[in-house]
């Protein structure tokens, strides 16, 4: 391969950093404009196998990046100017690191003299991600010295595995760099040549790091298999990590398979990728909120994987299971056991734990376990009947048909992106969109509402899937600025906004009794019209007046291919909460009529 001109120190180093990340396999980069950051940025741009996002926003930005890596399970690079700029990523950082989203966070820097001298532009830097990133390594200013493009390269292998290694995670690389800034061509110094400057033959990467899947030994597994084998079980899967979709697949097949040899059911959180797999328990949520329902349904043991779910009523029951009965499967190193009952953690790669603890176990059977599980699916089934015929008198407006009406509007394969606060947990409630391959993404590490648009429409950005994003008003108001990367990179995001004039998560919580207070401290009204912010940045908007109408606008929306916002003007808080309160009820009705027609099935 012929040497590129070079360009100065600086460019020699960076294009050798920024060749490096490529040849690891990015998803893409995320750019926002700065000078400091102008040597990895025009890197970065100079390359025609690197899809590159140039978006004016740092903090919408790196949320821009969190969905880009969620949609691929693959590692997106970010890169920001000095100073505050990179400050902005804070909330980015905090959301993978406990959402386990694969990023490489790249913050250009002063040169360490100019540090700490008050010089334009500069905070401390080098540990700004404290505690939130998987490394962070503090680079030396580009130097025409082979050990300093040799680690340049070796940074850049090990930040593209470690942030995509499990558990996934942010990785920080800060990159200090000194004037002159642009390329200044000249003749290239004695020693600038050989693997160090120009990388190793091939597309390959500088330093291969591999790193293996935890082998599961067949003692390890069979001790597993006796342990577990027994009635009353579940597995409870939660929501996913962002390893990809084909990983988050292959892991929920084989947790199917594995309860199947237990004679278990299958809880399934909204955000994990089992919820459509036939058997599948989808209502646990609606099922356990009734104390005698929950009584009949609390398990014996559980085996529970992925993140902790997002239902607070299922939960709660999963805290009663005996002190000995909670294991958890975990492919990295955490311990995600909020109720900090666990008996067993086991870290290894789930899907071939699974397999081998299955294939150990004997035939399933008995009618313990027969019994077990028909009362819960019997439960399933008449919740979904029951939700079913409640949703479909609910008058427009109401929240939880909102979620009912896309599980039926959207199309095979499309990716549903749900925010938090209620969005989430009336999807966990009430979607539903078996056999169609509907994908159902969120951000629930650190839970927060800022960043959601952004994710969304990175998500939408890596998947090429149509994306539809489900978001409560202040979510939405909170990421305006984000809809700008729809226009600036052709992504189309049909995005529904739940508009009950505020925090609608507060009216189900104990604040709701403070009413002298309430408004003003949690409810928080906007009294925003969203459609002044379609017409900024050039989206469609529509406001139906009926479901027909909503449908409708969804699917045009989807089908325009660009940006388009859909407003529901909401119930008020209070109805609303009565309405869930009521499908809730409906359940346990139903659920108790199911099992005393099937001959006391809750006994």
């Amino acid at each position: 391969m012929s040497a590129p001109p070079y360009e100065g120190e600086t460019y020699a180093v960076v294009t050798a950093f920024v060749d490096e990340l490529v040849r690891s396999d990015i998803a893409g980069a995320v750019v926002s404009p700065g000078s400091r950051s102008t040597p990895v940025a025009l890197a970065l741009a100079r390359r025609d196998d690197v899809r590159l996002f140039v978006h004016p926003d740092e903090r919408s930005a790196a949320y821009f990046a969190l969905g880009l890596a969620k949609a691929t399970g693959r590692p997106a690079v970010v890169l920001c100017t000095s100073g505050t700029a990179a400050a902005n990523y804070l909330p980015a950082v905090a959301e993978a690191q406990t959402g386990r989203v694969p990023l490489v966070v790249l913050t250009a820097d002063r040169p360490p003299e100019l540090r700490d001298v008050a010089a334009a532009q500069t905070i401390d830097q080098v540990r700004l991600f404290a505690g939130h990133a998987k490394w962070s390594v503090d680079l030396p200013p580009p130097a025409p010295l082979e050990a300093v493009a040799r680690q340049a390269r070796v940074v850049a292998d090990r930040a593209v595995a470690l942030a995509a290694a499990a558990p996934q995670g942010p990785v920080h690389v800060n990159v200090p760099v000194r004037e002159p800034l642009v390329p200044m061509p000249q003749a290239a110094p004695p020693g600038t040549g050989g693997a160090a400057w120009q990388g190793r033959g091939g597309a390959g990467p500088y330093a291969r790091i591999a790193r293996p899947p935890v082998q599961v030994s067949p003692a390890a597994a069979r001790g597993a298999a006796a342990e577990l084998a027994g009635p009353r079980g579940l597995v409870v899967l939660g929501p996913e990590a962002a390893d990809g979709p084909d990983r988050q697949r292959t892991r929920a097949r084989a947790a199917v398979a594995l309860a199947a040899r237990l004679g278990w059911p299958v809880v399934a959180d909204v955000l994990s990728a089992a919820r459509g797999l036939p058997g599948v328990i989808g209502r646990a949520d609606a099922l356990v909120r009734d104390p005698l329902v929950a009584d009949a349904l609390v398990p014996a043991r559980v085996l529970r994987l992925g993140a902790p779910p997002t239902s607070k009523a299922l939960g709660q029951l999963l805290e009663r299971v005996p002190e000995d009965g909670l294991w958890l499967v975990d492919d990295g190193d955490a311990f995600p056991d909020p109720s900090l009952r666990a008996r067993t953690v086991v870290h290894a790669d789930a899907a071939a734990w699974l397999a081998a603890v299955a294939a150990a176990l004997p035939a399933p059977g008995g009618a313990g376990a027969d019994a077990w599980l028909r009362r819960w699916q019997l439960a399933d089934a008449a919740a979904g009947e029951a939700l079913a015929a409640c949703l479909a008198d609910e008058p427009y407006g109401c929240e939880g048909r909102v979620m009912a009406e896309l599980g039926r509007v959207l199309p095979a394969g499309a990716c549903l992106f749900v925010g938090n606060s209620m969005p989430v947990r009336d999807a966990d409630a009430f979607f539903a969109a078996r056999g169609r391959g509907v994908r159902v993404v969120g951000s629930r590490g650190a839970s927060g509402i800022d960043g959601i648009t952004s994710t969304a429409l990175g998500l939408a950005a890596g998947s090429g899937r149509p994306c539809v994003l489900a978001v409560g008003d202040l979510s939405f108001y909170h990421d305006l600025n984000g809809l700008i990367a729809a226009g600036r990179f052709g992504v189309p995001l049909t995005v529904v906004v739940v508009n009950n004039d505020g925090g609608g998560i507060f009216s189900f919580l104990p604040q709701a009794r403070h009413g002298e207070q309430f408004e003003r401290l949690w409810g928080t009204p906007l009294g925003l019209d969203f459609a002044h912010a379609a017409r900024l940045y050039g989206a469609s908007f529509a406001r139906p007046r009926d479901w027909p109408g909503f449908a409708a606008a969804v699917r045009s929306g989807l089908r325009r291919r660009a940006l388009a916002i859909v407003e529901v003007r909401a119930l008020d808080r209070t109805e609303n909460v009565r309405r869930h309160d009521a499908a809730f009820a409906a359940v346990a009705g139903a659920v108790r009529r199911a099992w005393a027609s099937d001959g006391g099935s809750g006994a």
